[in-house]
């Protein structure tokens, strides 16, 4: 993620090379960034496509609400089982299978805000 301190208004990059397990998320997969602020408040949510392997790039402005101060960006997978505990991708295995994910640690990274 850069740039790591940002004003409301100015682009964050958000971006993940593919990953070496073959996680096999899709041709049409997309990821879910979320920008949480200060406040825990959750001031933005937003898709963007995702390769196959989980690569991705995407880019949003600092939305104006958002309380300044310690924030964090959160990407993970958009719609999709994608690990349990074991750090395994559940649909490999079985496709048609209707599983929900329960716990999983999701990667965060901080974003301070500035005023």
């Amino acid at each position: 993620m850069s740039p790591s301190q940002a004003k409301a208004g100015e682009v964050v990059l958000v971006q993940a090379g593919d990953a070496h397990c073959n996680p096999r998320y899709g041709e049409n997969a997309l990821v879910q960034v979320t920008l949480t602020d200060a406040t825990g408040s959750i001031v933005m949510t937003e898709t963007a496509p995702m390769t196959d392997a989980g690569g991705f790039t995407f880019r949003f402005e600092v939305p104006t609400q958002a309380a300044p101060g310690e924030a964090s960006v959160k990407a993970v997978p958009y719609a999709l089982d994608w690990c349990d505990d074991t750090g395994r991708n559940n649909r490999a295995a079985h496709p048609t299978a209707t599983v929900t994910r329960t716990s999983c640690a999701a990667r965060m990274k901080p974003l301070t805000i500035l005023p």
